[in-house]
């Protein structure tokens, strides 16, 4: 690491060049070349995998996305059947039909010009729909006509009709894009920076790293997605975590960096020992970030796998952007001197290099944990154990359009479908039949007429199918709506014992599917799921803890630690979103389940920001207690050191985290406040309380490491050797002008053949 950054001090302007190259670089090739994100939430040998294949075998029509045009009539007495109302509604849906991509759209009127009573009309005649159906699945439907869709069946609204839009097509026209949220959280970033800083340069260069490694990282994301299934979500998730580590590994090394220059070394070295510490550290937590994101392979489901592969890539080159383009910045010497505030630099123009124990609002801190850590260990037991609790009642779904913004189209068409034609009709159930024989054909009324027998259900039918059809299908709708208990409830009825007894005596194969089931389906696969990534990622994170550390307690504390930060950060959630404190009045939806996704998601992000801390904070009193075996002078000055920065980066953390609710996406703010929470509490509590309270405790044990153990691992050091470098840098006279003139002195005294002790007494006080 020592070569690496005076190569890259010394050869600044190449390295910048670089830099600029590749960002322009890969960015024009990512635009030239767009995207192919894909989300599919594909799990083979499920019954709505199953049900998915056989429809895809039918015409468009059959397999293609489906989204409703929903219309109701505001005025007192009138009705969705009115003339006026007809007319309008009428030619709308025929340019509906006309739009690139929609293959057909469906008019209750026509029904009624038959002489029959149309379905798609409330029976209070004041809310009607019609299905428009697109050709493929929404991989394949350009954003574009759906947004013609929605914008030419909003056209004919007026004060009298209503006319709003629902589907999981016409959900993407409302998703924000992640610029606006970007730009907030690097502004809150930049006053947390300026505020701990004190100096705009200093402040800035975090976040110079972090837009040049994310920028450079998100086109490498676009790019990678004509070779992986990287869904629509991986970008946005990489910004979230790719702008904070980001971030946050710059505000590492430059305050290493800050530290050395204030203890008397020059530019040079005080750049090759912060990136010889802190940037070791730096890449050993990326490096855990990393492994913990791609831990998301476990669960062999492209939805995940993708995702972190995406968020993996973006952490990846803000930790390169963080030990090359950082140390090369810092070789201007213009930005060097200025990475100080004036009255630190006055202060060390005045007194010279500070040495001696660290000093402030940490440093008094670490004193009072080390005097009572058994009484704060136990108050942060309390916080944690409290916050846990709602995590026990956590129900694992995907939430539907009725948990969407109160202000979305999607939610309004939801409560109106709901208020028209019942909670269930938002999540219909398809019972998707495979016929062996003629005859099994016969057999779908009957099992139509059972199923809607079921006190949970609304209505069932069976589709018309064309003579000698192989597939058919039966519509089922709910009482109940699609996230509800028992609409999972129906869902396992049907596929333990009605369908069974349905099946039984003929050759016919019947699956249950629809959207509400393939979400069933998916939270099934995914609590599957989590106990093996969980193990995997603990594990790996705890050997490469005992690695770094020569230690068990260290890693054993920290695996336990992540995961309580991850239980009480998802107790947050659930008492937000579950239980519905406050998400509505937030504008993030109605209470509703927790995305069956995000355990999987946030557990692999909470562990690898949680080594972050625990790297950066137990690698600082590591060679502390290298240096003097003194544990409580280790954890107090690891703690006293490191205090400010870390809670620092965490306060970062959570600002750009929080600044994601602006996309009004529910499972994006599950995420962010998620997220913004596990930081908090991991950062303030855990690692300022929990964890050195616990080390002062143990004593000598925190480093203890059976011989035979440290025997057969490999050593490898995260903090470096923590020693000053020995290089011909140059010191800045305006930092240090009267050490300069006692350091000029003693060398012409040496060079005389003077006493130097005679020299320094010359040397006025305020110069030594």
């Amino acid at each position: 690491m020592a070569s690496l950054a005076q190569w890259c001090f010394r050869n600044r302007w190449r390295v910048l060049a670089f830099w600029l190259i590749a960002l322009i670089g890969i960015f024009a090739g990512a635009s030239a070349w767009g995207d192919a994100y894909s989300t599919s939430f594909s799990m083979p040998g499920t019954d709505s995998t199953k049900a998915m294949n056989l429809l895809q075998t039918m015409d468009a029509k059959a397999s293609g996305d489906s989204d409703q045009i929903v219309w109701h009539t505001l005025g007192s007495g009138a009705k969705v059947t009115d003339a006026a109302v007809e007319q309008s509604v009428t030619t709308m849906l025929d340019k509906v039909a006309k739009v690139h991509g929609v293959v057909a759209v469906t008019n209750p009127y026509q029904a009624a010009a038959n002489g029959a009573k149309s379905n798609a009309v409330s029976s209070d005649g004041t809310i009607a729909y019609s299905t428009v159906t697109f050709a493929g699945n929404q991989t394949q439907i350009k954003l574009a006509d759906v947004q013609s869709v929605v914008d030419t069946a909003k056209a004919v609204a007026n004060s009298n009709l209503e006319v709003e839009l629902g589907g999981t097509d016409i959900e993407g026209t409302e998703q924000s894009s992640t610029g606006s949220a970007e730009q907030l959280g690097y502004f809150a970033a930049l006053i947390v920076l300026l505020l701990a800083f004190g100096s705009l340069v200093g402040a800035l260069l975090p976040v110079i790293i972090a837009v040049f490694g994310l920028g450079t990282g998100t086109s490498l994301i676009i790019i990678a997605s004509h070779g992986l299934t990287i869904p629509q979500l991986a970008p946005i998730l990489a910004a979230l975590i790719g702008m904070g580590v980001g971030i946050d590994y710059a505000l590492f090394i430059v305050t290493r960096f800050r530290n050395a220059v204030r203890e008397g070394l020059s530019h040079e070295d005080a750049v090759v020992l912060a990136l010889n510490t802190s940037g070791r550290a730096v890449i050993f937590a990326g490096s855990t970030v990393c492994i913990a994101l791609l831990g998301m392979l476990t669960t062999r489901m492209s939805f995940l796998s993708g995702t972190g592969v995406g968020a993996a890539i973006a952490v990846a080159t803000v930790v390169l952007a963080s030990i090359t383009l950082l140390p090369a910045l810092l070789g201007f010497k213009g930005i060097a001197k200025r990475v100080m505030s004036r009255g630190a630099r006055r202060n060390l123009a005045a007194s010279g290099p500070v040495t001696g124990e660290p000093t402030g609002v940490w440093a008094r801190w670490s004193r009072v944990v080390e005097k009572r850590p058994k009484l704060l260990a136990l108050l942060a037991v309390v916080i944690m154990a409290v916050l846990i609790i709602p995590t026990t009642s956590i129900r694992l779904l995907n939430s539907d359009q009725g948990n969407d913004p109160s202000s979305s189209t999607t939610r309004k068409a939801y409560d109106l479908l709901a208020e028209g034609f019942g909670p269930g009709f938002n999540g219909p159930l398809e019972v998707v039949t495979q016929f062996g024989t003629a005859s099994d054909a016969d057999r779908l009324p009957a099992m139509a007429s059972t199923i809607s027998a079921l006190p949970d259900v609304t209505t069932a039918f069976a589709v018309p199918s064309t003579p000698g059809a192989k597939v058919g299908i039966v519509m089922v709708y709910p009482k109940s709506a699609p996230e509800s208990e028992q609409t999972t409830d129906l869902v396992n009825q049907l596929r333990g014992t009605v369908i069974p007894k349905a099946e039984a005596g003929t050759q016919m194969h019947a699956y249950v599917g629809g959207i509400t089931a393939i979400y069933d389906d998916f939270a099934t696969v995914m609590k599957q799921k989590i106990p093996l990534f969980v193990g995997v990622v603990v594990g790996l994170g705890f050997l490469l803890l005992m690695l770094a550390f020569r230690s068990l307690l260290v890693p054993l504390a920290a695996a336990v630690m992540n995961l309580i930060a991850a239980g009480a950060s998802f107790g947050v959630i659930v008492w937000i979103f579950q239980y519905g404190h406050g998400s509505d009045s937030l504008g993030l939806g109605a209470a509703g389940p927790v995305e069956a996704w995000l355990p999987v998601m946030m557990l692999s992000i909470l562990f690898g920001l949680s080594m972050d801390y625990q790297v950066f904070l137990v690698s600082r009193m590591h060679e502390e207690w290298v240096h003097t075996q003194d544990n409580q002078r280790a954890v107090r000055i690891g703690q006293a050191e490191t205090g400010r920065v870390i809670t620092a980066a965490a306060t970062i953390m959570i600002c750009v985290f929080l600044c994601f609710l602006l996309l009004k996406q529910r499972a994006v703010s599950e995420f962010g406040i998620g997220l913004a929470a596990a930081v908090a509490l991991d950062a303030f509590v855990l690692r300022m309380l929990l964890v050195p309270s616990i080390m002062q405790l143990a004593g000598k044990a925190n480093w203890y490491l059976p011989k035979w153990i440290d025997r057969i691992l490999p050593h490898l050091s995260v903090e470096g050797d923590g020693e000053p470098p020995v290089g011909r840098g140059y010191l800045d006279r305006d930092l240090f002008p009267n050490a300069l003139a006692s350091m000029e002195a003693v060398e012409a005294a040496a060079c005389a053949d003077q006493d130097p002790d005679e020299v320094q007494d010359s040397v006025p006080s305020g110069s030594r």
